[in-house]
């Protein structure tokens, strides 16, 4: 299921499943809503997404109301999350996800947000977006290729290839291979979060996104190789057709060669293709990708490709 494409002049309703909208800073805020309305956007804001508790949140009640007004509000045609943290998966069993099915809309946003986007999609078959949040549009490193992306998944239908920005040159080839399929992923540590769980995707025949931040210092290669451990040991990955990792903070020391390694040491990766440096994570610019979306990767020492083909 794709909802229908955004465009300019549409209402686009900003809500905090996460933390509050009261966290962002002023000038980020300001920035983001400047450049979000020069394109020719409305922007509106949900009712309490700037209520703020001791963790920087609000109640699963008031997340819960922002969210199924954003969708049953005929004037909104495109959702945008205001940030990530931490908590998102508190309000997932709480959700009404035949509200979302009768009325499909794009939900776009990423970190912490990536339960909530590959939990909709699996409960409802919604195709739904990892890209920017509001306050991503209020930072200005290489804005021009976040939005372009932004665009080519949300307001366009034409197939599009997700290049290299000018700040990420070149995307590794870690293995080689050529393969279609949906799109499933994110943020690695959330996408963990709902394994065992009904909001946990079908992993056959589907292709891996994957990325992290680095919130543990110097054990952050660690920790990644765990998560990415546990991933692998989940049902149904056996049917997985490839991987394509995100580019990671430069803090957390993961080189090629480390990628490679950490690869090799895992049998059922064996024969899959995998991509990583790919513009897509918490470094700034990153491009926009379909949560069930459709996918082609080509890799090869003479051409890195991936296309988006359904989105």
């Amino acid at each position: 299921m794709i909802a229908n494409k955004l465009n300019f002049g549409d209402e686009i309703r900003v809500i905090a499943p996460s933390r509050s909208l009261s966290i962002i800073w002023q000038e980020v805020f300001d920035k983001a809503l400047k450049f979000l309305t020069n394109k020719g956007f409305k922007i509106s804001f949900s009712k309490n997404c700037s209520e703020l508790d001791e963790i920087d949140s609000s109640s699963i009640h008031s997340r819960i109301e922002d969210l199924h007004d954003a969708f049953l509000d005929k004037n909104v045609k495109a959702i945008l999350t205001c940030i990530g943290g931490f908590n998102v998966n508190q309000i997932l069993e709480y959700i009404d996800y035949s509200l979302i099915k009768r009325n499909p809309k794009i939900i776009c946003g990423f970190s912490d947000i990536t339960a909530l986007l590959n939990s909709i999609y699996a409960k409802t078959g919604l195709i739904t977006y990892h890209g920017p949040h509001f306050s991503s549009f209020g930072f200005n490193k290489e804005i021009e290729y976040t939005n372009a992306y932004f665009e080519k998944c949300l307001l366009k239908n034409e197939t599009f290839i997700i290049e290299p920005s000018k700040h990420t040159k070149e995307y590794y080839v870690i293995q080689e291979g050529f393969t279609q399929g949906k799109i499933v992923g994110g943020n690695l540590c959330t996408l963990n979060l709902l394994q065992g769980t009904e909001f946990m995707p079908d992993l056959g025949n589907k292709i891996l996104f994957l990325e992290d931040d680095n919130i543990v210092g110097d054990y952050f290669r660690y920790e990644f190789e765990r998560n990415l451990q546990s991933l692998i040991q989940t049902s149904g990955f056996d049917e997985v057709k490839g991987i394509v990792i995100g580019r990671f903070e430069d803090s957390c020391k993961m080189d090629i060669n480390t990628i490679r390694r950490m690869i090799s040491t895992k049998k059922q990766l064996k024969n899959v293709p995998i991509i990583s440096n790919v513009d897509f994570g918490h470094e700034f610019p990153f491009a926009t990708f379909p949560i069930g979306g459709v996918v082609k990767i080509e890799a090869n020492a003479s051409k890195v490709s991936l296309e988006v083909v359904e989105h």
